[in-house]
């Protein structure tokens, strides 16, 4: 059981007597209590792998993040995240969530710049102010690697769409930055908001490739975006993600490869989140250099809440 303490302008120092406190906050939220939703855990150093595995289904959030302690080692902070089910490697709005825990209540000083020590390796999280003076997290994520291409045929029945629906100057491709999603281009939104997982056609798949699926088209709800993305994460035990930074930084990776823009520099705004009313937004960065693709995502984080497990 826990108990949460609102509201967030009551967070302050950390103070623990045998007791586990954790933060929750929005990561890519346009709104309050949209974007994806994280509990963080700023000082994990007592608790015990099975212990963590434990709070995260107790948290049943998509992801929970535990940082091991308050100092640095090997330059970067150490991260553990689980979902409810596992452990993971890498997951882009826990890295931002917890970067911002680190900065605002663990660190004890202004950083602009930090790195967050995960299994999959060490990520650079910058801290930056938009035009609207507004903090927005970005981290340099891993170069992307590119995989398996899929014909149309197999993902009209997967996600009982018409051929005519997908963009075939495009790819249907698994790509990673951490972790694989299968990116596959729409040609318009309505082809976005029918799209429906065919379970039975999806674990056929899922047995061979390990991947969310990613879809995505440059018609938008908001005419200020860019694209919009709809993200299926059954693999990771979520039905649908309302933001997924391991799977944008997937799509810009793939954006940069294949020039959707007219050029390998890819600086532009997606949205997610809007078929299931939490509606999000993530910032791409990606481009081509000395023959590795380098992408970044970027988004605000809001916190929403400072609790204590009993």
């Amino acid at each position: 059981m826990f108990n949460i303490a609102v509201p967030p302008e009551l967070f302050g120092a950390v103070t623990i007597v045998s007791k586990v406190i954790f933060y929750l906050v929005d990561v890519f939220a346009q709104e309050r209590f949209a974007g994806n939703q994280l509990a963080v855990v700023p000082d994990a150093s007592a608790l015990s792998s099975e212990r963590m595995q434990q709070i995260a289904n107790e948290m049943h959030f998509s992801e929970t993040a535990f940082v091991i302690s308050d100092f640095q080692r090997n330059g970067g902070y150490d991260v553990r995240i689980f979902t409810p089910a596992c452990e993971l490697p890498f997951a882009g709005h826990p890295t931002l969530g917890t970067a911002y825990v680190i900065k605002h209540f663990v660190a004890g000083e202004a950083v602009d710049r930090l790195v967050v020590n995960l299994k999959a390796g060490q990520i650079l999280v910058i801290f930056e102010k938009d035009v609207e003076n507004v903090e927005v997290a970005w981290m340099e994520q891993v170069a992307p690697t590119f995989g398996r291409v899929f014909s149309v045929e197999e993902f009209s029945k997967i996600l009982q769409l018409a051929d005519d629906a997908f963009d075939v100057q495009y790819p249907i491709q698994v790509v990673s930055t951490g972790l694989p999603f299968i990116i596959i281009p729409l040609k318009t939104l309505d082809a976005v908001r029918n799209a429906k997982i065919n379970r039975d056609r999806l674990d056929e798949l899922a047995k061979s490739t390990q991947a969310g699926i990613l879809v995505f088209c440059p018609q938008t709800y908001d005419a200020k975006n860019d694209l919009n993305v709809r993200v299926f994460a059954d693999m990771y035990g979520v039905p649908e993600d309302p933001a997924t930074g391991s799977g944008n930084g997937c799509l810009a990776g793939y954006l940069s490869r294949y020039r959707y823009f007219g050029s390998d520099k890819i600086n532009i705004k997606a949205e997610q989140g809007y078929e299931i009313k939490r509606p999000s937004l993530l910032l791409l960065r990606a481009q081509a250099k000395e023959q590795k693709i380098h992408v970044k995502v970027g988004g605000k984080v809001v916190p929403v809440a400072k609790g204590e497990l009993i």
